[in-house]
């Protein structure tokens, strides 16, 4: 029998704080076992509950980006979403680096959060569509990878455009008519021929490879 994911809410702002953990305890699979207002908060409810999924906010007292590398540390298997107003590059960059497996930005209804933490408990990575675009617009160039990119399959090549796109696992399944198992393998695959470590950085790969094959072909004046 299944048990259902273990949230915690750490937000300093007590009416949306409780919103969430109201909508949320209203569904069957997801169990509300935490909340607080703040970086030591968070830390407290990683050391006694280590829940499966935390929802956390960068702008609280003792800063939500400043937790995420020691909740880490306590709980290993944490799966952190940082759930914010900060549309930053540097924010998005940054959550992600530390260990952050989401990046929701506060607008997002209750349906398609609930949504974003069952991806996430499920080992998948996520960030909002929009999110994602201006992030990989905003990093500086990696080195072109149009070798690594010519190592991927048709098939393979497919689902990571798809994925660039901001569509989940479970999305791409439903699009290509695959099992969601056989997507998961084929991003193994495609993250482990890229050296990329997520989603974002493989969206990365494929913008610059896409980018530099259009620079070769483009015509010589």
């Amino acid at each position: 029998m299944m048990t259902g994911i273990k949230i915690a809410v750490v937000d300093d702002h007590p009416l949306f704080r409780e919103g969430v953990t109201r909508s949320f305890g209203e569904i069957e699979d997801f169990e509300m076992v935490g909340e607080g207002g703040s970086r030591d908060d968070a830390l407290r409810i990683v050391r006694e509950l280590c829940p499966d999924v935390m929802l956390m906010d960068i702008s609280m007292p003792g800063n939500g980006l400043e937790a995420i590398a020691e909740a880490l540390d306590h709980c290993p298997d944490l799966k952190i979403v940082m759930l914010t107003v900060s549309e930053t590059s540097e924010d998005i960059a940054t959550a992600l680096k530390l260990g952050a497996k989401g990046y929701v930005l506060k607008g997002v209804g209750s349906r398609g959060l609930a949504d974003v933490v069952r991806t996430v408990a499920s080992g998948e990575s996520y960030v909002s569509p929009a999110l994602s675009a201006r992030l990989i617009a905003g990093l500086s160039a990696s080195p072109p990878k149009p070798d690594l990119l010519s190592e991927l399959t048709d098939r393979e090549q497919e689902v990571l455009r798809l994925v660039a796109s901001g569509l989940s696992n479970k999305r791409v399944a439903r699009e290509l008519d695959l099992h969601e198992k056989t997507v998961k393998h084929h991003m193994t695959r495609i993250l482990s021929k890229l050296k990329v470590t997520n989603r974002t950085e493989a969206a990365l790969a494929l913008r610059d490879a896409t980018d530099q094959r259009s620079a070769t072909e483009r015509p010589q004046p």
